[in-house]
């Protein structure tokens, strides 16, 4: 049997029941302030399309709060170059969409370039 997921003692069921002000005194301060500010013209978009429903939301909004009425959907995140299918589960409530569509990729590296320290003289050039 899962484990059922709990965000500061409340289930997922009871967050999305609840209005945005009392969901903004669950989430840490940064997030808080966010959502007593205010969303912008994109981030308010965003929300319509998703409360209107059908297929995957794409957005530019990588700031924008994962919030309750968010669980269950899918939201594809533009990272500069591509979008990044982001599957919005309980576990990711009050963090960022952009913390799951990573911009960078991980570096690398293989043999050292020519000249590149002293210990790099003893391999051959070709």
């Amino acid at each position: 049997m899962a484990k059922e997921f709990y965000f500061h003692g409340k289930t997922a069921d009871e967050l999305k029941k609840m209005s945005l002000e009392d969901f903004a005194q669950l989430v840490p301060s940064r997030e808080r302030r966010k959502i007593k500010r205010g969303f912008t013209d994109a981030e308010k978009k965003l929300l319509e399309d998703i409360r209107s429903g059908g297929k995957a939301v794409k957005t530019h909004c990588r700031d924008m709060i994962i919030l309750p009425e968010m669980i269950g959907k899918s939201i594809k995140v533009y990272t500069g170059k591509e979008w990044v299918e982001v599957l919005v589960e309980a576990e990711l409530l009050g963090h960022r969409l952009g913390e799951f569509a990573q911009t960078r990729k991980q570096v690398r590296h293989s043999a050292p370039g020519i000249g590149a320290t002293r210990s790099s003289a003893s391999l051959s050039v070709r």
